[in-house]
């Protein structure tokens, strides 16, 4: 549904008004792939301020010791390992106010809480203690410190043992801090709100709701079409100016004809490379750099300047374009627009190709370092991302991902066998009380929920939005939507009794009130 205030202060009252089911609406956590890669700024928006929310440091850091393998009681000799997780009681009613829990994402937590104080700002409306914690082998939760990508120590990287987790951390900390009647909402961006989807279908006991932003539970089991991904790139730049397309597609047709008559100097100079390109693949993967570029551009395309997965200027999508049609020479656009992704100060003097980028099981980008290395093996084993480009529906090269491809570079990489239908397997269930956001500018928006299920089991669409911007601060600069639709989400979390009694609501939910979650696009 559009956003629309007349629309919400009904769906307020209608939830407020369901007898012993919680009422709150959930929120989606944008995702996606913290530390994509670390980009650095170019030089035209060196003078540019960022402007990002002050606020005084508020998180504690702390580490919980957690069970290496909850489902095999004598794997990995039942070790231990220490999990980050911060959290804060400035604002809560101690033992009687909600917690709202973060679920972690494929980054380190510091980037996720830095970047969601939405969810601070409703604490202090609510009084709610927060806690945001981090997904293991992301950050400094490595269970087995540098050894945590060998083969078979990272063979407990999956996403049931990431919620396990959760919900063994969150019980345990409840009981530490006499919070044991405090009901438990979970927030999540991306990957992160598909998190918090999951921990209410699976741990209903535990969880009592959960806001999922940005959350493309759809796609990632690979129940949407293999080329919306591209295509929705493109039409964000597409939806600044049609010559904007026109210009990135002419572009990538010169640096094809280039290659083709093999004239890697020409290529190596238009595009300020470190080094001359020899072959095939080297072109793949240029091919693969600036295509990712204008991904991370698309999803990151907020109204003000960012320092999140990297330096962006404020509204990245219309600087591009402005870039692409700022003069008749193609390439040096297409290199200049790839710069505001990979060169923001001017500090590189040249493009590393295999530094920069790497090609991984995620077509979207996997990031760089550690971080990387745990996505990847994630996409190899229970997300699907198998997405491409065909430069029909999108304006990039041609570059299929196909399921044979996945399995060819899992089987190389991990010596793993990728699951494309687990997701659909496994989180599929009754649920109630769960809200989808996305926004209309986020590329990853239609692999996720845009229509209402039931009344709680709500989908939220933000005219504007670009990737989980709802889980930012309210007072940045940001579209009027978006405002109509955080106040809702706000005054949703006011509970029709007091905070108490409402973990007991929650759990003696009348029958037949969950609806299906269906793993289908319409």
């Amino acid at each position: 549904m559009e956003v629309d205030a007349s629309l919400y202060w009904t769906l307020t009252r209608s939830l407020c008004n369901m007898k012993k089911i919680l009422s709150f609406v959930t929120v989606t956590v944008a995702l996606f792939s913290a530390e994509l890669l670390q980009a650095l700024p170019h030089s035209y928006f060196q003078s540019q301020k960022h402007q990002i929310y002050k606020t005084e440091p508020q998180f504690t850091e702390k580490y919980f010791t957690q069970t290496l393998d909850h489902f095999n009681f004598n794997s990995m000799g039942n070790g231990t390992f220490s999990q980050r997780y911060l959290i804060t009681d400035k604002h809560w009613k101690k033992g009687y106010g909600p917690i709202f829990f973060y679920t972690g994402n494929e980054g380190d937590i510091w980037e996720f809480a830095l970047n969601s104080g939405f969810i601070t700002e409703l604490a202090a409306q609510h009084r709610a203690l927060v806690i945001f914690a981090e997904h293991r082998y992301y950050g400094r939760s490595l269970p087995f410190g540098k050894d945590s990508f060998n083969i078979p120590q990272i063979s407990l990287l999956t996403v049931e043992q990431a919620l396990a987790d959760y919900s063994v951390m969150i019980t345990e900390l409840k009981q530490q801090l006499a919070a044991t009647d405090c009901p438990v909402i979970v927030f999540g961006g991306s990957y992160g709100g598909m998190l918090s989807v999951y921990m209410r279908l699976k741990y209903p006991n535990i969880v009592a709701g959960a806001l999922a932003a940005s959350a493309p539970i759809l796609s990632t089991a690979g129940l949407v079409d293999s080329r919306q991904f591209f295509h929705d790139v493109t039409a964000d730049f597409e939806s600044i100016a049609p010559e904007c397309r026109k210009a990135v597609r002419g572009a990538f047709h010169l640096l094809k004809e280039l290659a083709e008559f093999q004239d890697y100097d020409r290529i190596q100079s238009e595009f300020a490379l470190c080094k001359s390109p020899s072959s095939a693949q080297d072109i793949h993967q240029l091919n693969g750099l600036l295509r990712n570029a204008f991904t991370v551009m698309a999803m990151l395309d907020y109204p003000y300047s960012t320092h999140f997965m990297g330096s962006m200027p404020a509204n990245p999508v219309k600087v591009a374009c402005d870039t692409m049609m700022s003069g008749s020479n193609l390439l040096v656009n297409l290199r200049n627009t790839a710069g505001i992704v990979y060169n923001a100060t001017g500090v590189l003097t040249c493009f590393d190709l295999y530094s920069l980028y790497l090609e991984c099981a995620d077509p979207t980008g996997c990031g760089l370092g550690f971080n990387s290395m745990a996505w990847d093996y994630q996409a190899c084993t229970e997300i699907n991302l198998c997405y491409e480009s065909n430069n029909v529906t999108d304006m990039f090269p041609p570059m299929p991902f196909t399921e044979r491809d996945r399995e060819l570079h899992c089987s190389q990489r991990w010596a793993v066998v990728p699951r494309p239908d687990w997701l659909k397997t496994q989180f599929w269930g009754d649920a109630s009380n769960i809200i989808f956001s996305n926004g209309d500018l986020d590329p990853w928006a239609n692999g996720g929920v845009r229509k209402s299920f039931s009344s709680s089991l709500i989908a939220i669409n933000i005219s504007g939005g670009a990737h989980h911007l709802d889980l930012r601060y309210m007072k940045l600069t940001l579209p009027q939507s978006l405002f109509i639709t955080q106040k809702p989400i706000s005054n949703l979390l006011l509970f029709s009794t007091e905070a108490r009694m409402m973990l007991t609501q929650c759990q003696s939910l009348m029958p037949g009130r969950e609806k299906q979650i269906s793993f289908h696009s319409g």
